[in-house]
């Protein structure tokens, strides 16, 4: 599925609202627009937020599989970019049950899932961004220049920051971490395959061994030599990658880059960045390279090789922009 396609259905399921109230005339349009955007009739966005999760609860709690904790959300869900790998479990009879926590976060939890269907199973990240108590992206406004927004009440909500915009908010970073990660599995980049999406949960390939052990960071590596050149050079394939598509990843650091068996895998992409769409496309670029370079220069890689200046003005001419 199109990046495009993804940002086209999320603000679609708001179009027939607005159609309404602009048949409705102007008047009642101008009513409208002038109201607080998180109260509709006579509950508050906040109210309605809480009787669904109510609801949602209650059929969960009267549809529960005996064997895991709830049945596979594949058919209700935005999938990942065909063809679909093999070790992914299609069925919806398939049952998901939760094995624990992976990694919290200021925006997002990560839990270890597995997903089975008979003697069948596939271990998968799912990755929750957080709503209601959502702690707010830091610099979100600058990774958001260059993305096209709705004018809407819904756009208001997200700007005055209610508690009916945080919950768009969450899902719309979810919408573009997800189109991210598709992009990229496509193009070939080194990152975990989407599996779906729905709301604020994202399913992601685990990446980690088959007893559920999540690979390190690169952070936490302390590579050999040899090893740390090998690093060196897929780092700069990905970068690569990613300026021949026009993206930087926006927030790169030792942090949010796996090593498994050996391989260097690229993770938490919601605010991949455009750079020729984004004013501050190439300063993100920078930072990014930056950021890792400096790693790698604290490791033992000699600064001619490391040399973050040289890095982008390569990255910059892969992308057309030098």
């Amino acid at each position: 599925m199109r990046e495009h396609d993804l940002f086209e259905r999320y603000e679609s399921a708001f179009d027939g609202a607005e159609d309404t109230m602009r048949r409705k005339g102007k008047r009642t349009k101008s009513r409208l627009d002038d109201a607080e955007p998180t109260r509709r009739g006579r509950m508050t966005e906040e109210e309605k937020l809480r009787v669904a999760r109510v609801r949602e609860d209650q059929l969960s709690s009267a549809d529960t599989p005996e064997d895991g904790d709830r049945w596979s959300t594949w058919g209700d869900a935005d999938q990942g970019p065909k063809p679909h790998p093999s070790w992914v479990i299609t069925e919806l009879a398939a049952v998901d049950r939760e094995l624990g926590i992976v990694k919290t976060g200021k925006e997002a939890d990560v839990f270890l899932l597995e997903r089975a269907l008979g003697d069948r199973a596939c271990l998968l990240a799912a990755k929750r961004y957080r709503s209601n108590d959502h702690r707010m992206f830091h610099r979100d406004a600058g990774y958001l220049e260059g993305r096209r927004m709705k004018k809407s009440r819904e756009t208001r909500a997200i700007a005055n920051r209610t508690a009916f915009g945080r919950n768009l908010i969450a899902e719309q970073w979810a919408v573009a971490e997800f189109a991210a990660l598709a992009r990229l599995w496509q193009i070939g980049a080194p990152v975990p395959y989407p599996v779906q999406r729905s709301g604020t949960e994202l399913l992601l390939e685990f990446i980690g061994d088959g007893e559920g052990n999540a690979a390190p960071r690169l952070a936490q590596t302390r590579p050999g030599e040899d090893e740390l050149l090998d690093l060196w050079r897929q780092l700069v394939a990905t970068l690569t990658t990613l300026a021949d598509a026009g993206l930087a990843h926006g927030d790169l650091s030792a942090y949010n880059l796996m090593v498994h068996e050996g391989r260097l895998v690229m993770i938490d992409l919601p605010q991949v960045v455009d750079l020729v769409a984004n004013p501050r496309g190439v300063e993100f670029l920078d930072r990014d390279v930056r950021n890792v370079s400096g790693w790698f220069a604290s490791r033992g890689l000699p600064p001619e090789i490391a040399d973050p200046s040289s890095l982008v003005a390569t990255l910059l001419e892969v992308a057309g922009m030098s």
